[in-house]
């Protein structure tokens, strides 16, 4: 019996490592260092020399041309509504995407092969591929170096596309959406930090599980409505991609983790895809957030295309969490 329970142990504690090891985070880690906030005032119909003063700035003669730079998967419908909330602001929106993922897995050009999608922007749009690196199967390589080589080439992009001193530079992901107001705030004032980290609010799946996160390592901040909508597709083989493919593919410890009903039932409850507990740094928050996601029912302060395009959108909304069957 004794031989038999040691074995079952040992097992049990490595394939659920990961959730043991975070549920004893406030045990082994600390939060990062505490970040200065700035507040950030905005409401319709107030001017933006106003708005300047308000955040202790000026209001500039003329606004700063303004650069996005994105390195892309495979979020096709978040750039869709990125680019058009984006596109009356910024001067040029600069793509880089890579034949393979950050994990060295062959992958297509979703951009490029969906490029006519986004003919609305073409103007603006300053496009590369990165030549990934191919690492065969079960070689080891560090996914975090290979997207660090994509980032160096962002920068090179960045000087192609004719960025200068002065200009505004948004470096986020895909699926992490400024405000426009927020923007025109970055183009008109002067005074404003060199480098900022705008808060963001963080959704799951879709705007219908807003997450309750506060984990920032800025040093300088600027609060206001943006979006971060993580793993939020139209497709369940998109999910499973994702997973996969990212910085934190090693979180799938089993190959049930990507089977499409278990998917599926997951994102309609709002629970993690990697059966992972919350990263918090004291027991009491870990205990308040375990579980799923609370729902919301709210559909307020979403991105203006979003909302102006629902049917094209359903799945992000509150009640669509159903993906569609291919």
């Amino acid at each position: 019996m004794c031989d038999q329970v040691v074995p079952t142990c040992i097992f049990g504690i490595y394939t659920n490592y990961p959730k043991i090891s975070y549920f004893f985070r406030p045990l082994w880690d600390k939060p990062p260092t505490p970040f200065i906030r700035l507040p950030h005032y905005y409401a319709e119909n107030v001017t933006m020399d106003h708005l300047c003063r308000l955040h202790g700035w000026s209001l500039r003669a003329e606004p700063r041309r303004v650069f996005d730079g994105i390195i892309f998967s495979n979020e096709l419908d978040m750039l869709d509504i990125r680019w058009h909330e984006l596109y009356p602001y910024v001067t040029k929106l600069v793509i880089l995407e890579a034949n393979t993922t950050f994990t060295g897995i062959p992958k297509p050009l979703f951009f490029a092969s969906n490029r006519s999608r986004f003919a609305f922007a073409e103007e603006k749009v300053v496009h590369d591929i990165f030549p990934g690196i191919v690492v065969p199967r079960g070689s080891r390589t560090d996914p975090f170096e290979l997207e660090k080589k994509q980032r160096i080439a962002m920068n090179a992009l960045l000087r192609h596309a004719g960025i200068s001193y002065g200009d505004v530079l948004i470096m986020s992901d895909t699926d992490e959406i400024p405000s426009p107001h927020t923007v025109k705030l970055l183009q008109w004032c002067d005074g404003i930090p060199s480098t900022m980290h705008l808060e963001l609010k963080h959704y799951m799946y879709s705007f219908e599980f807003p997450v309750d996160y506060s984990s920032w390592r800025a040093t300088s901040h600027i609060y206001g409505p943006r979006w971060h909508c993580s793993f939020c597709f139209r497709h369940i083989e998109d999910f499973v991609f994702k997973m996969t493919a990212y910085s934190h593919a090693d979180r799938v410890k089993r190959r049930e983790f990507l089977n499409y009903a278990r998917i599926q039932k997951l994102i309609c409850r709002g629970d993690d895809l990697f059966d992972m507990l919350p990263e918090e740094y004291s027991f009491k928050e870990l205990i308040k957030k375990m579980g799923p996601i609370p729902r919301s029912t709210s559909a307020v302060h979403l991105p203006a295309y979003l909302i102006k395009n629902v049917d094209k959108f359903r799945f992000l909304l509150p009640g669509g969490c159903i993906r569609p069957q291919d």
